[in-house]
């Protein structure tokens, strides 16, 4: 095993380059490495040349500009395929490597196409099919990921005496809260208001309110009984983020300082890792966030350590920005409502490049593939299409080995004709994503 740490050549050391090279060579082979400018100092090391120069026994990628241009412009991308993956920002005949790995890597991976004008959703969202790899068919696999695949393959023919790491594949489930209660949760006039308001539907309604509010009844939202079982019995890694806003037309959670909803935190807390789940209009509005961080510190004693926004409201770099000035740690949002897949082209966690500012945060990105939601709301499949989908998305990640992450709501899973079928989509998941 050579422990010598890989030269990378370029013209010049620019933080781009830097932050790609540490997840490609450093995080997923596991290499150490160096940028080096001056051609003298390159020694007898295995180099990767990422110049126009040549440089003798190297691994030629003749590099695009975007790792050493600054700020944002829009790219004229064209995709095309090598290797059965698609692939662009295609480099000469001289190269190792017929693409720049590194700037088609950081282009994914930094999101730069969300921080051009873009036509965003009715909730301001970017959408999946704004995306290049919706567009070109390669939303669902992690392409950087098999990118370093080949890329490997080519530096270990060149480079006989290199020893990569072994990526494990790892899984994780997680739960937002949205609406942990039917009934409970909604204080005095507001009970009062909906109970009144169920007394003139003949629905049933208002008896099973009246029982869930005098604790005669478990509320019909609150599965996480259910839950935690199927946790247990498959031994899941788990997050729950749960809310701590204000009421809106988008946010239906329980105030912050419910009794009900407190106990339920708390239980949920005492036993698994949580974080926040910032409220519609937090995702742009600092103050919000800072408020709802107050709120989980005043609850737990510590800043929001992780976070969710609710909707999926991510705005780069603005909303990843007040997270970092809230104190947040790791975000989960890097994901499409609308669409499965991999959002950043990567099957595993990240840490936030702010493209405009040229600098690489300590905001650690944990991306998921697919959400209840996406499957049953946006594409409207049912529970065997979604299923397939699942597994293919629990394959490609295990090719990978990268991390499979899915978004759940307890109200997905409630135990009633409509959503028993998606407890099975559940468990299935649960089970094959082991």
């Amino acid at each position: 095993m050579d422990t010598r740490p890989l030269r990378i050549y370029a013209s010049e050391d620019v933080p781009r380059l830097r932050y790609i090279a540490g997840i490609i060579i450093g995080e997923i082979l596991g290499l150490s490495w160096e940028i080096i400018t001056d051609k003298r100092k390159l020694g007898k090391h295995h180099v990767i040349n990422y110049s126009d120069e040549n440089v003798k026994d190297s691994f030629t990628i003749r590099p695009v500009q975007l790792l050493f241009n600054k700020g944002v412009s829009e790219h004229e991308i064209k995709v095309e395929k090598w290797r059965d993956l698609p692939v662009f920002f295609q480099t000469s005949a001289e190269s190792d490597i017929p693409f720049d790995i590194f700037a088609a890597s950081f282009y994914l991976i930094s999101r730069y196409e969300e921080y051009c004008k873009y036509d965003p959703d009715e909730h301001g969202r970017f959408r999946a099919s704004s995306s290049l790899a919706f567009r070109n068919g390669f939303l669902g696999i992690p392409v950087v990921d098999f990118w370093v695949k080949e890329f490997a393959k080519g530096l270990l023919r060149k480079f006989r005496t290199l020893a990569f790491r072994r990526n494990e594949y790892r899984s994780m489930v997680t739960f937002d809260a949205d609406e942990p209660f039917e009934f409970l949760g909604k204080g005095i006039i507001r009970s009062i208001g909906g109970l009144l308001r169920d007394l003139t539907v003949n629905d049933g309604h208002a008896s099973d309110r009246y029982k869930t509010v005098t604790k005669g009844k478990p509320d019909p939202f609150e599965v996480f009984g259910y839950i935690t079982e199927c946790i247990d019995k498959y031994q899941s890694d788990v997050r729950f983020f749960f809310p701590l806003g204000d009421r809106t037309n988008y946010d239906h959670n329980p105030s912050w300082k419910n009794e009900d909803y407190r106990s339920l935190i708390q239980r949920l807390a005492g036993k698994f890792k949580h974080g926040m789940h910032p409220s519609y209009n937090a995702s742009e509005n600092y103050a919000i966030l800072s408020e709802e961080a107050e709120r989980y510190n005043r609850i737990f004693g510590s800043t929001g350590y992780l976070s969710r926004f609710h909707y999926l409201r991510l705005k780069l770099p603005v909303s990843y920005r007040n997270l970092l000035k809230a104190g947040v740690k790791e975000d989960y949002s890097m994901g499409y409502p609308d669409e499965p897949g991999f959002r950043a082209g990567l099957a595993r966690p990240f840490y936030f490049y702010d493209v405009v500012k040229d600098t690489v945060t300590n905001l650690k990105i944990v991306p998921f593939q697919v959400m209840d939601a996406t499957l049953y709301k946006y594409k409207k499949l049912d529970h065997k299409a979604s299923v397939e989908i699942i597994l293919q998305l629990i394959t490609e990640t295990r090719r990978a080995g990268g991390l499979f992450v899915s978004i759940w709501h307890n109200t997905s899973l409630l135990d009633n004709p409509q959503c028993r079928p998606w407890r099975g989509v559940f468990e299935t998941m649960l089970d094959a994503q082991r």
